[in-house]
């Protein structure tokens, strides 16, 4: 199992690093730290243009290595997390992935509020939409580079479509649960698991 020494979360729509999920797996990257693990962190906040997003990935992961390096994402965030797997030949755990952001964000054109921050707003343009689909990822190739996190309980997206994005590939299925993943925290050591870090967490 490969190690994993430089992580990168990306957060979902109108999302930030303020996440509870993005702020967990802050926080068990930092206990890692603390028992001296050697571990580079990165998350941040994502601008609302795709291409813009893309071009911050592909800066942030130029650096990095391919081997050792993964990408965490969440919703939209497993959108560009997928896209960053393709593209650099890393792995990629994705939770809940937006697998048709050109769909399912068409409706979201306008002025939009950050979930985090009220008095942050931003303008989701129509070009955004035409963006998605020169990004798509999908089919997804080397399967085992990936690790889903389904939740048949998400009540925004559709787990079954997820689901058959990633077929082939590592899927944790959740009967419950919802879109968020309000009980990340059960799922958290998997995920460590799964980046070669539990090792890590024994005192």
């Amino acid at each position: 199992m490969v190690t994993t020494t430089h992580l990168l979360y990306l957060h979902g729509f109108k999302s930030s690093p303020k996440s509870a999920k993005a702020r967990q797996v802050h926080a068990a990257v930092e206990a890692l730290r603390a028992r001296s693990q050697t571990l580079t962190w990165a998350c941040p906040q994502l601008p609302p243009s795709p291409s813009q997003a893309a071009q911050d990935i592909r800066q942030l992961l130029a650096a990095w290595p391919q081997d050792t390096m993964a990408v965490v994402g969440s919703s939209l965030g497993g959108f560009y997390a997928t896209w960053a797997a393709e593209q650099f030949g890393c792995r990629a755990a994705v939770i809940n992935p937006a697998v048709d952001p050109a769909r399912d964000l068409a409706h979201h054109i306008g002025e939009q509020t950050s979930f985090h921050n009220p008095d942050d707003r931003f303008f989701f343009r129509r070009e955004f939409i035409d963006e998605f689909k020169t990004l798509n990822p999908y089919p997804i190739t080397h399967l085992e580079r990936y690790w889903a996190l389904i939740a048949k309980g998400d009540e925004v997206l559709d787990w079954r479509e997820m689901s058959a994005h990633y077929a082939g590939a590592t899927i944790t299925q959740l009967d419950g649960s919802d879109h968020a993943v309000s009980d990340f925290e059960l799922h958290l050591p998997d995920l460590l698991r799964w980046l070669g870090l539990a090792e890590s967490q024994r005192p």
